[in-house]
């Protein structure tokens, strides 16, 4: 048992996941960060890739930020210490092509597909490397970059601070980068910044930065995606696919779940059919 701090959360005020609210039925202290719907629109549209997502750690095992945008780039272990946000787009995919042995078509990068992101898809372009377009789930595409077999090098843009700090929490448990730069677009945001201790807006935040404690991450597939396989319902129960990972532990699980709906089960249990 804990009793769990949301650091990181969702919703308004009146949400019971919502910052500041407290979970759990008491026990050692912890913080928590989550998002109980990653790509809401994607949901909403019947795509690919949403999923629920919770990290946990120490009090203390989180950046808070205030809620705005701020620019990213997140790759994997075999890419580490290679990119650098204050570089050029081009310059960047470049290293990560060196650092993957390939060339620089063979690099495939994820973006928001949003208007926001024009210059830098043009960027991208321009540099020779392969674009995902996809329309929601900033954290899956961090992950997604950092997970060997699902063709992807490098997810890049501008999104939530909240997200960002999900993707370093995950980041942290598979051994890769991320770097992120708050990106303020109103007078507003900037006195919030400053008043969150935030005073060189142009800091580089680390992975280590925005989730520095020893953390335990856990994502559940909503929808089917490269990652993670969606929820699959049976006549008696529900079907999930989680990632679960772990810093201290330093292991990485792929777990299938089967949740049944009734206290007394009177099915018995099926394989999975992938």
């Amino acid at each position: 048992p804990i009793s769990g701090r949301v650091v990181i959360g969702a919703g308004g005020e009146s949400d019971q996941l919502a910052v500041g609210e407290t979970i759990g039925s008491g026990g050692g202290e912890a913080d928590l960060a989550l998002d109980p719907l990653e790509g809401r629109g994607v949901v909403a549209r019947g795509g690919y890739g949403a999923m629920s997502m919770v990290a946990v750690g120490e009090p203390g095992s989180f950046q808070t930020l205030p809620d705005m945008y701020m620019r990213k780039m997140a790759i994997g272990p075999k890419a580490r210490g290679a990119i650098d946000l204050r570089k050029p787009v081009g310059e960047n995919i470049r290293a990560i092509a060196d650092a993957f042995g390939r060339m620089v078509n063979d690099v495939t990068t994820i973006v928001l597909d949003r208007p926001r992101h024009h210059d830098l898809i043009e960027e991208i372009r321009a540099a020779g490397a392969r674009i995902k377009l996809i329309q929601d789930g900033d954290v899956t595409a961090s992950i997604s970059a950092a997970v060997r077999g699902t063709n992807d090098h490098l997810a890049i843009g501008i999104g939530g601070t909240r997200q960002a700090v999900l993707s370093a929490a995950a980041l942290r448990c598979l051994g890769g980068e991320l770097q992120a730069q708050l990106w303020p677009t109103s007078r507003r945001e900037v006195t919030e910044a400053q008043e969150a201790g935030v005073e060189d807006l142009e800091r580089i935040f680390t992975t280590e930065d925005l989730a520095p404690g020893e953390v335990i991450v856990v994502a559940t597939g909503v929808s089917n995606g490269d990652l993670l396989r969606g929820v699959r319902f049976q006549a008696d129960s529900a079907w999930t696919h989680s990632l679960v990972m772990c810093t201290r532990c330093n292991w990485v699980r792929f777990v299938d779940g089967i949740h049944f709906f009734a206290r007394e089960r009177r099915e018995e249990v099926r394989l999975p059919r992938y």
